[in-house]
């Protein structure tokens, strides 16, 4: 039956899709997907081609992902087995809960300190976890060496790339938190000057550490040369990164949330993550509603997901931290009783507020991802980040290294789920999520935007589903985000939409954009692939097709 969907002249998809029968890259940056291709072209698979066009956008999207932020690789092998392999940073073993002031007292989720000391500087730095873990993807997942992986990375370090529109208006909107930081301000902004859009960018510094990475792999970050210059530098400048931080830092592989909905098995990341955790929550309530028949866009199917995104913030915020310091309630949260439960609390007809019912929110925008899907049966989602733009705007001289801010995902009051803590994992929003229908990958997803990444997802989960748009409107598709109080709603919905969730009860509020540039694959019934990226990012996907020739055939000269 034709889907009901909602009129919107302003819903027009700006970018199109690649079908491939052989293997799909899709990344936020269009050099990042040309590395990935260059790597399965090479004979590599999917986790290769991952890890490829990581390093890649550490160049090219340097604002955004580096060697010293963290992340999360969703991996699901031929055999159908789903990996999360967590790379998140960690707070140094020094740290303490009360080591920043907060700005604000009482149940404030508020993560502005004194000084910005979370956010800026030496103090904002946690143990990164990226490159280990990328090492560690590609050493037990992987088929080709670091050494041939880097090849495009230190390429495009060494020979300089075109500045986007993108990129410079992020080091413009930035510029004074950069100009703090010597190197920094000499790398992005040459005289004083920002860089403009088609200069051209080269990291001769950054080339050489990532030459040095590929001759000796990542223990020359964790316990060598670079992470004594890591060390010695931050801490003159009020750092507590410590040499044991970095030498005792461990990857951790994780087994997924598997949730069901309307016969699909959707899998995400585990806690510390939120978002397996809580799209199950969310789609457990959105299953007693036929939100089909409601249409997409209209106001009865976004005042619902308003309410389910709601109560998901509310436990949330209590609940969802490390598990290995604090209690999550998985099971309960994701059940279909308790699920049965919150729906009971939904008005059809007003807004309502919801408290916590199982027994923390600052996170950065700054996220990349990356999705890929090779011939072999391998889906990759990643999505990975220095946190902040630019992370805590300090470099580590000589070395082209940007650090993380991390430590401002941490909540700065003492005693909650989310307090910092010697060697705790940092939270996150991340949906590297993958989902199947009887056995078999149907899509896979991600993109970046700290808070408004899990209900993002969730919504192109129900486009995709529900809604029965092909991929390239499922992720361009206009979206809406709350927590709880006011309902942001893009620029995409009409007024009468907005005017709609206003007789609802919602406080609405009109924004050009909600999250990040999702990009995303989906296995066709023909058995081809299509790779799709939205407006929001410099989002590209590069198909492959052909192949070597036919066994046998050769050629001869009479």
């Amino acid at each position: 039956m034709k889907k009901n969907f909602v009129s919107n002249p302003n819903f027009n998809c700006e970018k199109y899709p690649v079908t491939s029968g052989r293997a799909v890259v899709v990344t936020n940056h269009p050099l990042a997907s040309a590395a990935g291709a260059q790597i399965l072209s090479s004979g590599g698979n999917a986790v290769d081609a991952t890890i490829a066009s990581l390093f890649a956008l550490t160049v090219v999207e340097p604002m955004m992902v580096g060697v010293l932020g963290g992340g999360l690789i969703h991996l699901r092998d031929p055999s159908g087995r789903h990996i999360i392999i967590d790379g998140l940073s960690t707070a140094p073993s020094s740290a303490m809960a009360n080591m920043f002031t907060p700005l604000r007292d009482g149940l404030s989720s508020e993560r502005e300190v004194v000084g910005e000391l979370n956010s800026l500087g030496a103090k904002a730095f946690a143990v990164p976890g990226a490159l280990m873990a990328w090492c560690h993807a590609l050493k037990v997942y992987g088929s080709l060496a670091l050494r041939d992986i880097l090849l495009p990375a230190i390429s495009l370090a060494e020979h300089g790339f075109l500045v986007t529109p993108y990129l410079s208006t992020c080091i413009s909107e930035n510029a004074e938190r950069i100009s703090q930081d010597g190197e920094l301000a000499a790398l992005f902004m040459p005289g004083s000057h920002s860089l403009m859009p088609g200069s051209q960018l080269k990291r001769p510094d950054y080339a050489a550490t990532l030459r040095a990475i590929a001759a000796e792999g990542p223990d020359i970050v964790y316990n060598g040369e670079i992470s004594e210059r890591i060390v010695k530098n931050l801490s003159a400048r009020g750092g507590i990164i410590s040499s044991s931080d970095l030498r005792n830092y461990s990857v951790v592989e994780r087994n997924p949330i598997c949730s069901h909905y309307r016969g699909f098995e959707i899998f995400g990341p585990p806690p510390p993550a939120s978002s397996g955790v809580h799209i199950s929550q969310m789609l457990n309530i959105l299953e007693g509603y036929d939100i089909s028949s409601l249409g997409f866009g209209s106001p009865k199917s976004l005042h619902l997901i308003a309410e389910v995104m709601k109560i998901a913030f509310a436990d949330r915020l209590v609940s969802t931290a490390d598990p290995d310091f604090v209690s999550v309630p998985v099971e309960k949260l994701i059940s279909k009783e308790y699920a049965k439960h919150r729906r009971a609390k939904i008005s059809e007809e007003k807004a309502s507020n919801f408290l916590p019912e199982v027994h923390f929110n600052g996170e950065s925008h700054e996220t990349t991802h990356v999705t890929i899907a090779d011939e072999m049966g391998r889906v990759v989602s990643a999505t990975q980040t220095i946190n902040g733009l630019f992370g805590s705007c300090l470099s580590v001289p000589g070395t082209g290294l940007i650090a993380n801010n991390y430590m401002l995902n941490f909540d700065p009051h003492p005693n909650r789920a989310l307090s910092v803590a010697p060697g705790k994992r940092v939270f996150t929003s991340m949906a590297p999520m993958i989902f199947e229908k009887n056995g078999a990958v149907v899509a896979a997803l991600g993109l970046p935007g700290a808070l408004r990444i899990f209900p993002s997802a969730l919504q192109t989960i129900l486009n995709l589903i529900d809604f029965e748009m092909d991929l390239q409107r499922a992720v361009e598709a206009p979206r809406i985000w709350t927590e709880g109080g006011v309902v942001e709603v893009e620029d995409g919905f009409s007024n009468d939409i907005c005017e709609a969730l206003v007789a609802f009860g919602h406080k609405v509020i009109r924004v050009p954009r909600i999250a990040g540039g999702m990009n995303a694959v989906k296995f066709n019934q023909d058995g081809t692939i299509t790779g799709s990226a939205c407006w929001r990012a410099d989002g590209v996907p590069i198909g492959l097709g052909g192949g070597l020739a036919r066994a046998g055939v050769g050629f001869s000269v009479d």
